[in-house]
């Protein structure tokens, strides 16, 4: 089992070149939905072993709306789009063209207004790395779930793998620029062993 937290720094700044490109083609995307400037922050990576991601985010208690999709393709994995509870609800409100403070409830039209943007997001993250890698990536359909920040992720360990499996943590901030507010985001890819594998060996000639 490899130990990604000994990436090298050749590994590390092809890591933030990916993640940059995937953060960029995000913003693009969002900029299309709710039809203004989107601009984003240079992302912040973190590699966390799994039983140490519910209090990486902040507090695990703190509520978070989470889409989970499958990675599937040439590389296997799971891919998690986490939101602050408050920052989920104005991109509701964003998307859906409402006023800030708008939803109040993730009904049957957020919740698949917070779907397509978690889609998208995870898209345009999928898209980077498999341009990087030159292998074909395709997400599966979006599933949505909104509670606390430590049973999200605790859940999504128990149901990924063993405890000293790994995460690529990607933290951008998204500014809406007509509507004067930013969104923190958090990223995470789980990817399979083999695929693990096969993504720091590209990191390494990247």
């Amino acid at each position: 089992m490899v130990d990604v937290r000994e990436l090298g720094e050749r590994e590390l700044d092809a890591l933030r070149e990916v993640a940059n490109i995937g953060a960029g083609h995000a913003a693009t995307a969002l900029s299309q939905m709710v039809d203004c400037r989107v601009m984003i922050s240079v992302p912040k990576i973190t590699v966390a072993s799994l039983e140490h991601l519910p209090n990486l985010h902040g507090d695990p208690d703190d509520d978070v709306a989470a889409v989970l999709m499958h990675m599937l393709g040439d590389l296997t994995g799971r891919t998690l789009l986490l939101l602050p509870k408050d920052n989920a609800q104005l991109l509701c409100d964003l998307l859906l063209r409402q006023e800030p403070g708008t939803t109040s409830t993730f009904e049957e039209l957020q919740r698949s207004a917070l779907k397509e943007a978690g889609n998208i997001l995870a898209g345009a993250h999928m898209g980077a790395l498999s341009d990087f890698m030159g292998m074909m990536l395709l997400p599966s359909v979006p599933s949505l779930v909104v509670d606390r920040a430590g049973a999200v992720l605790t859940t999504t360990q128990l149901g990924f793998g063993q405890s000293h499996d790994f995460a690529f943590c990607v933290e951008t901030d998204f500014h809406f620029e007509q509507a004067d507010r930013t969104l923190k985001g958090h990223f995470l890819l789980f990817p399979d062993e083999s695929s693990l594998q096969a993504m720091l060996e590209a990191f390494r000639l990247g």
